[in-house]
């Protein structure tokens, strides 16, 4: 498999986990939120999680319209 090939394939698994981490935020904060640590820090815990995803998604469409470029 040629470098152009991979980086297309390596740039939709990008987006899917991205998309991935979007879905599973609901039920991952539940978890979070019973670890008394995190109680008080959900929001950040949270925002954390958004933002990886959102770069993860963004890193792979990056990825992708280079491919197409």
């Amino acid at each position: 498999m040629d470098k152009k090939k991979f980086a297309f394939y390596y740039g939709i698994v990008l987006i899917a986990v991205g998309l991935g981490v979007f879905y599973r935020i609901p039920e991952v904060t539940e978890q979070v939120a019973n670890i008394v640590f995190f109680s008080n820090k959900l929001l950040i815990v949270r925002f954390c999680f958004y933002m990886l995803g959102i770069f993860l998604v963004i890193a792979g469409s990056i990825r992708v319209y280079k491919n197409f470029r």
